[in-house]
């Protein structure tokens, strides 16, 4: 296919697309590093073995998976012009972001309360790693939660339907690496400790 060819609207959306992609590509690389960071700073021989990640890391997996399930189905509802079940959707996702941030942030109390610090004569290498790709995972979820409430209200407004989905396209492919990539830095944390 030449890329060259089309409307000038046709160009500007494959244009935004490839963007986007170029974006979640850079952030797989920054974590990426991380992690990689992380499996060579295992041998250290200051590197907490016994650290237990806390419980409320697991159901937070499980409520960013269920928000990319809503997700989904808003995004289904836009394109068969069923508003209402769509914006019932969005705003469900928007709150099961809600409630994975406040179980990262008990995650983090969690961790305080046992003692292991981000920095100082308290900390390790190992919870270093754990707040620092937690935290970091975390604001690229807020910018998630920016672009889902920018996709509310257009959709409030009703900018999207059938034929019209670019920019919800384009937020739930975002909203949707954001999920997988939360998976797999729970699944990495849990199996490479």
């Amino acid at each position: 296919m030449d890329l060259t060819q089309g409307t000038r609207e046709h160009k500007q959306d494959r244009a935004k697309k490839m963007m986007l992609w170029f974006g979640i590509i850079s952030m797989a690389m920054m974590f990426a590093g991380l992690t990689s960071a992380y499996v060579v700073s295992k041998n250290r021989p200051d590197w907490l073995a016994d650290l237990q990640l806390p419980s409320t890391l697991l159901w937070s997996t499980a409520v960013i998976f269920l928000s990319s399930v809503t997700f989904h189905f808003a995004e289904r509802a836009v394109k068969q012009n069923k508003h209402s079940v769509a914006m019932k959707n969005l705003v469900a996702t928007l709150l099961l972001s809600f409630v994975f941030i406040a179980l990262q942030i008990e995650s983090f109390s969690e961790l305080l309360e046992t003692g292991y610090f981000f920095t100082g004569s308290a900390s390790s290498v190992t919870t270093s790693f754990l707040y620092l790709i937690v935290g970091s995972h975390l604001v690229h979820l807020l910018g998630g939660i920016i672009v889902l409430l920018v996709i509310i209200y257009n959709h409030f407004k009703q900018r999207y339907h059938a034929g019209q989905t670019l920019g919800l396209e384009l937020g739930a492919t975002y909203w949707h690496f954001v999920d997988v990539l939360w998976i797999y830095l729970f699944l990495f944390l849990y199996f490479f400790r």
